[in-house]
């Protein structure tokens, strides 16, 4: 793509780009449109068979028929497709297993990433081609990314008498769908023989790695974690007496994973790598749910490509029928998990944007308010 012209990139930009915006202009028709293709997915499966997938025809007969679902109730379906690769839940078989980097009850997730679902987490470079043609920043495609993404192998299990590899779902997605792409440095591959341990000395030893691979390089982006990337630059000024900043000229911070990226931590991002734009993404192990569209600091969902709505206190809506400043608990419809209970809190402003605040928890609420307060946020976009 940076060999193209700029006339020429802009038009492959927009025509990546139409299905997103064209969904945020139409998100009631556009939803009908998923949860009709999902259902052809699901009829598919035994899960979905026998509720009936290939016979359900609108929400409601689909809300009726598939009861929303947390973790803890997928997971006998998932330990059998562990076992047999498909079982009751998958038509096809993952192309990955993915571990959470939180917890469901002490315990870690395991998130199955089949040939389909990962195509659809190619969503995740909306947050950065978007700003690219906004800004007509083209010259940022001819750079290279800091890979600052998770390991994609992080161990094997035996499930019955099958070994399976996992791993996080960032450093996955960089290796099955943006390596041939966007040029990352250092490779997922270099990323993923270091080990998968969590310690500090372990991602230390990535952040050396980072730093020895990309100081003379033409660095001019980084996506992945928000947390990670605050810890990469103070490990440069600790190690090395730089921030990013004195290194390279970087435009754009395409980050997810947690909440308040364009609150709490633009500051200190832009503290230690410059003048850059963040730009946030919406996503979990699960998948991506939608990205930053413009200079509101809030994300935009994938109406095209995944089935949204929300536990409120008025009852369950879909996404896109929140009314500004209202909150719920979302439940998402993906490929390989109907009506998921993800146990985020999203918060909505006024149409397209929202934002998530927290986990399904009591205290998140007070949470957000109390952070509002420090920065002097109250829902400013």
């Amino acid at each position: 793509m940076p060999s193209l012209t700029p006339e020429a990139m802009k038009d492959v930009l927009t025509m990546f780009l139409q299905p997103w915006h064209a969904a945020l202009q139409d998100p009631a028709g556009s939803q009908e449109r998923v949860l009709h293709y999902l259902l052809g997915e699901y009829a598919q499966t035994g899960y979905g068979a026998q509720r009936g997938a290939a016979h359900i025809h609108t929400v409601d007969e689909y809300r009726r028929a598939f009861p929303a679902t947390t973790y803890e109730g997928y997971l006998p379906f998932i330990q059998a497709a562990m076992q047999s690769g498909r079982g009751a839940l998958l038509y096809e078989e993952p192309l990955a297993w993915a571990i959470t980097r939180g917890t469901t009850k002490g315990e870690s997730k395991f998130i199955p990433m089949t040939p389909t679902d990962m195509r659809m987490r190619a969503s995740a470079g909306r947050a950065l081609l978007n700003y690219v043609l906004r800004t007509a920043s083209f010259e940022v495609l001819g750079g290279a990314n800091v890979n600052l993404n998770f390991p994609s192998v992080v161990g094997t299990l035996t499930v019955g008498e099958k070994r399976l590899e996992y791993g996080y779902s960032s450093g996955i997605y960089l290796k099955h769908t943006t390596s041939s792409l966007i040029r990352s440095i250092p490779s997922q591959e270099e990323v993923d023989a270091l080990g998968g341990g969590k310690t500090i000395r372990d991602w230390e030893r990535r952040f050396e790695l980072a730093y020895q691979q990309g100081k003379d390089e033409n660095i001019t982006f980084v996506g992945g974690v928000a947390p990670t990337a605050v810890a990469f630059g103070r490990y440069l000024h600790r190690a090395h007496s730089v921030y990013p900043r004195d290194l390279w000229r970087i435009r754009v911070m395409t980050l997810g994973s947690v909440p308040g990226i364009n609150t709490k931590y633009a500051h200190p991002l832009r503290a230690m790598y410059g003048p850059v734009e963040v730009v946030e993404i919406y996503g979990a192990t699960e998948g991506i749910f939608g990205q930053q569209m413009d200079e509101k600091r809030a994300w935009a969902p994938n109406y095209d490509l995944f089935f949204l709505e929300v536990e409120t206190r008025a009852g369950t809506k879909m996404l896109h029928e929140m009314r500004p400043g209202e909150t719920g608990a979302l439940v998402v419809s993906t490929p390989t998990l109907p009506r998921y209970k993800i146990g985020d809190l999203i918060r909505a402003f006024r149409p397209p944007y929202f934002r998530c605040i927290g986990r399904n928890k009591p205290l998140t609420h007070l949470r957000y308010w109390w952070d509002a307060l420090v920065m002097w946020e109250f829902d400013r976009l």
